[in-house]
């Protein structure tokens, strides 16, 4: 028996650690999310030229929430920015030997961030304007993209004499995105509006930018807790999921009637609970029908001073794939590798509850899902009825060990070391297959 859980300690040790080494570039449940900025340039100038900058959001359930983005980058000459539309330089830097007309940003290494909504019609650029603020591409498409102008002096005036810039990096609105190097591309194509005529750019590159969730914190940002109605049992969130109390480097408030006085007064954000995370998620079995069975999804807000707009939730269950009806938030299926349909994303309605508010009485939001029952391979046994994974915001949340799942009466409870070994096993092949074509 020791050698057992020796056994499945060792092997559960190294697919946590090839699991953190593939989660660094690659993520499993949106395979080809990234964040693709394009510079089209649309006309030269005497000493530079005119360019389009526009980002794409093709992450299928990560956002932006504000204060939205930053982006910035190394000039490979002596560049400036002359002006800009739809976006603004933070810093305008030492523009000096300058006479009469005056740069918008004379930095080497300028730091772009989107204007605030309802700037005037002259400083606004098509999808511009949304202090930052990007939806995933699977909630919102149109929602998804951000562009500005800007007009770039001291730079070349041709193809051959423009200098790529350097050292992308975007801020969204933290650390976690890393990016690629400016790859020139295709100059792209641009339509008329009615269609009848077509233009394309003098020059385009392109950047990528991929997230990684270990670049953002040490620690997670959220956790899962489950229950059943066949048992009176509820399985917490592990203990210390997203750090602990006594850590030095880890402050919190009580949850009481003063809060909102002691939160103004300390530098604190979060709850004091037994988890220490932002964000939990509960996942209740709530009932079983003939045809059907009913689940019931709460997931609370810990932070006293953060409320999360346009959030998303993604979750991966087998019977995802007969999803009958959910009722208080909007759904949507993804088939990975265009074979495997058993991941959803759930997200809030527009201005009813797309947004999380702030720790209390009203931080959470929780709607019910109806299954359909495929009976050939449903079950309550062996923890079945919940989720293998659940996103929030993009990150992955920490799971409870399958050994504490709430199970059925008068049955074992699920063994780790009996019926995970060999799938672990199975799982340590193909990601290690997965890793090396990354």
């Amino acid at each position: 028996m020791e050698l057992d859980k020796l056994k499945f300690s060792i092997v559960l040790t190294v697919f946590c650690a090839m699991t953190v080494l593939c989660a660094v570039a690659y993520d499993p449940l949106d395979p080809n999310g990234s964040i693709n900025i394009k510079w089209d340039i649309l006309s030269w100038t005497p000493d530079g030229y005119v360019a389009v900058v526009s980002m794409n959001n093709f992450q299928m359930y990560r956002q932006i929430m504000s204060p939205g983005w930053t982006l910035g980058w190394t000039w490979a000459k002596k560049e400036v920015i002359w002006s800009m539309v739809g976006a603004q330089a933070t810093d305008q830097g030492d523009c000096s030997n300058f006479k009469g007309n005056i740069p918008h940003c004379c930095k080497r290494n300028p730091t772009v961030i989107d204007l605030l909504p309802g700037v005037p019609k002259t400083q606004q650029y098509s999808d511009c304007c949304k202090g930052g603020v990007l939806a995933s591409w699977g909630q919102d498409p149109k929602a998804a993209v951000s562009s500005f102008q800007l007009s770039v002096g001291l730079s070349g005036t041709s193809n051959t004499t423009v200098a790529l810039p350097q050292n992308f990096f975007l801020l969204g609105p933290g650390p976690g995105y890393t990016c690629s190097a400016a790859t020139i591309v295709s100059p792209s194509v641009f339509f008329s509006s009615d269609g009848q005529r077509k233009t394309q750019a003098m020059m385009t590159w392109t950047v990528t930018c991929s997230y990684s969730q270990m670049l953002v914190s040490k620690n997670p940002s959220c956790c899962v807790s489950l229950s059943s109605f066949y048992n009176s049992k509820i399985t917490p969130c592990p203990s210390c999921s997203c750090g602990c109390q006594n850590n030095e480097n880890t402050s919190c408030v009580m949850s009481n009637s003063r809060i909102s006085s002691v939160v103004e007064a300390s530098t604190s954000m979060l709850e004091c609970t037994s988890h220490m995370c932002p964000i939990r998620v509960h996942w209740h079995v709530k009932a079983n029908y003939k045809e059907y069975w009913r689940v019931k999804i709460t997931v609370t807000n810990f932070n006293y001073r953060k409320n999360f707009t346009q959030w998303t939730l993604v979750a991966q269950h087998p019977n995802l794939n007969n999803v009958t009806r959910v009722y208080s938030f909007l759904y949507k299926s993804f088939t990975l590798f265009n074979t495997i349909n058993d991941t959803a994303m759930f997200y809030g309605n527009k201005n009813k509850n797309d947004m999380l508010l702030e720790a209390g009485q009203n931080g959470n939001v929780q709607s019910e899902i109806l299954f359909g029952k495929d009976m050939s391979r449903y079950t309550l046994e062996h923890g079945w009825g919940f989720p293998s994974r659940i996103y929030f915001n993009g990150d992955e949340c920490i799971m409870p060990p399958p050994d504490s799942y709430p199970f059925l009466p008068n049955s074992a409870p699920f063994s780790p070391t009996a019926s995970s070994t060999p799938a672990i096993f199975l799982i340590l092949i193909l990601l290690a297959l997965r890793c090396s074509l990354f």
